[in-house]
C-alpha cells in the first residue's frame, strides 16, 4: 500500500518538480545578487546617507528654506529622520525573510520574529517623534509607559527568537532526494512570489504616501505583507503535503502558520497588547518546536 501511494506521488511530483525547478536558476542569480558583500555594504552606506540627508532635509525645513510645496511632505522633527532609517532597514529585513523561506521554513519562521522585534523598535522611536524638540518630560510622560513596552517586548522577542533559532535541528521531510530537490525549488517558486508581492505592495505603498492618502505609510505595508505571508505559510503547508503527509511535518507547519496570524493581529492591536500577542507568538513555536523535536525523535 505504501508503495503504490509512492508509485502514484511520485507521478504528479515529477512534472510539478520541473516545472518548479524552471524557476530555480532565477531565483538563484536574485538570491546571489542580495547576499552579495557589496550589496550589503552598498545598502548600509545608503542608510548612512538616507540619514544625513533626511537631517539637512528637516533642518532646512525648519529654518523655512524649503518650497512650499515640499514643506507639507517632510517632518519638521529631526526624530523622523530616525523613523526613516527604521523604516529602511526593515524594508531590508523583509528581504532576508523572503529568502530566508526557500533555505528553511523554521528559520524564515525566526526571520518573522526577528522583524517583529525590529517593527516595535521602530514603533518606539516612531512614539518618540512625537516628543518634541528639545525633548520634554511633560510633553513625553504620556507615551513613556509605550515606548518602554515596545522596547521591552522586543527585547523579549530578541532573547526568545535566539532560543528558537537553537532549538531547530532542520530534518527533511523526506528522505527521496528527487522529491527534496522538487520541495526545495518550490519553497524559491513562493519566495518569488513573495519578492512581487512585496514589490507590488511596496510601490503602491511610497505612491499613495506621496499623493497624502491617509492611513498609508511604512505600518500599513508590514500589516499588508504579513496577511500575504499568512496565505504563504498555508500553501508551504499544503506543498509540504505533496512530499509528506507525516502528522508532525503537517502539524509543525500549520502551527507556523498560526503564529504568523498572532504576529498580523500586534501589528493592529493596541500597545502593550502587541507586545503580548507578538511575545505569545515566538513561546508558541518554541513550544511548538520542543513538541515537534519530541515527537520526531520517538518516530527514529
Amino acid at each position: 500500500m505504501e508503495e503504490s501511494e509512492a508509485v502514484a506521488r511520485s507521478k504528479f511530483i515529477g512534472p510539478l518538480s520541473k516545472a518548479l525547478r524552471a524557476t530555480s536558476s532565477l531565483y538563484d542569480e536574485i538570491e546571489s545578487l542580495f547576499e552579495d558583500a557589496r550589496t550589503q555594504r552598498g545598502f548600509a552606506t545608503f542608510l548612512v546617507f538616507i540619514f544625513a540627508f533626511s537631517l539637512a532635509l528637516i533642518e532646512s525645513n525648519r529654518q523655512g528654506l524649503l518650497p512650499e510645496g515640499l514643506r507639507e511632505k517632510v517632518s519638521t522633527n529631526h526624530f523622523g529622520a530616525v523613523a526613516l532609517a527604521f523604516t529602511l532597514l526593515l524594508i531590508f529585513e523583509v528581504l532576508a525573510l523572503v529568502f530566508a523561506l526557500a533555505r528553511s521554513v523554521a528559520n524564515s519562521m525566526g526571520k518573522q520574529f526577528e522583524l517583529l522585534s525590529l517593527v516595535l523598535l521602530r514603533k518606539a522611536f516612531f512614539e518618540v517623534s512625537h516628543f518634541g524638540e528639545p525633548v520634554d518630560w511633560k510633553t513625553a510622560a504620556p507615551s513613556v509607559p509605550v515606548v518602554i513596552a515596545d522596547m521591552a517586548g522586543a527585547l523579549l522577542i530578541f532573547a526568545a527568537t535566539s532560543f528558537y533559532y537553537r532549538l531547530q535541528q532542520h530534518r527533511r521531510i523526506t528522505a527521496d532526494e528527487s522529491d527534496q530537490a522538487g520541495f526545495v525549488a518550490a519553497k524559491k517558486t513562493v519566495a518569488l512570489l513573495l519578492l512581487g508581492a512585496f514589490i507590488l505592495f511596496g510601490a503602491r505603498e511610497l505612491a499613495l504616501i506621496w499623493w497624502n492618502v491617509p492611513d498609508r505609510g511604512a505600518q500599513r505595508f508590514f500589516e499588508i505583507f504579513y496577511t500575504v505571508l499568512i496565505f504563504s505559510d498555508v500553501l508551504l503547508v499544503l506543498i509540504a503535503l505533496c512530499y509528506s503527509t507525516r502528522y508532525p511535518v503537517v502539524f509543525r507547519n500549520s502551527g507556523f502558520a498560526a503564529a504568523t496570524v498572532m504576529m498580523r493581529l500586534a501589528l493592529t492591536a493596541p500597545p502593550y497588547i502587541n507586545v503580548l500577542l507578538g511575545l505569545g507568538a515566538v513561546l508558541f513555536a518554541i513550544a511548538l518546536t520542543l513538541a515537534y523535536n519530541s515527537y520526531t525523535a520517538k518516530l527514529r
